[in-house]
């Protein structure tokens, strides 16, 4: 394996109230130069994406709108992780806020890069299992629909056109497969 290039100069390109644009010069070893550009972090402390199993055979899913298509998806809990808090603290937080229960069980899965050539942005995974009711206030313009969705369709999940988000696709797959191994 190549070593790792070196990053010569970092700018911030642009910056919005949500993205932040960072303009790389990037040295490789072979001595070739060039620059990048990256949407980097912004400060944040990164993400969580939860998979809120209510029993081993059903997932509790998420109807929201969806600026980036302008259309509701269904999918699965997600968000920032606020300064000072653990990805697993966060998961629990937003698994509240946004589908009003806590978990008395969560497991750290796996950490998802999107598009890791021009995304700084990472996702951790989490299961959360033995469900209690909690609802906390969030931060959404208005209520989220849940919806409970048997865990062996995601198939019929796809189908329906209403879940398109790959990394709530990929967890969805990841936890199925996760639950027939146990």
């Amino acid at each position: 394996m190549a070593e790792k290039p070196t990053i010569l100069h970092k700018t911030l390109a642009a910056q919005s109230r949500l993205f932040r644009i960072e303009s790389l010069d990037i040295q490789f070893s072979n001595g070739e130069q060039r620059n990048y550009e990256r949407l980097s972090r912004s400060g944040s402390s990164g993400a969580v994406l939860i998979v809120p199993l209510l029993d081993a055979q059903t997932v509790l899913l998420i109807r929201e709108y969806c600026a980036g298509v302008h259309r509701y998806e269904l999918g699965l809990p997600k968000g920032k992780v606020d300064a000072g808090e653990s990805f697993l603290e966060a998961a629990n937080r937003e698994l509240k806020e946004e589908v009003g229960f806590g978990a008395r069980n969560m497991s750290h899965l796996y950490t998802f890069s999107i598009a890791p050539a021009y995304l700084e942005h990472v996702t951790e995974v989490i299961l959360a299992q033995d469900l209690y009711l909690e609802k906390l206030p969030g931060d959404e313009p208005e209520a989220l629909e849940v919806i409970p969705w048997p865990l062996a369709d995601i198939n019929g999940l796809l189908a329906t056109g209403e879940c398109s988000e790959a990394r709530s696709i990929a967890a969805l797959y990841m936890v199925l497969a996760y639950m027939q191994n146990r």
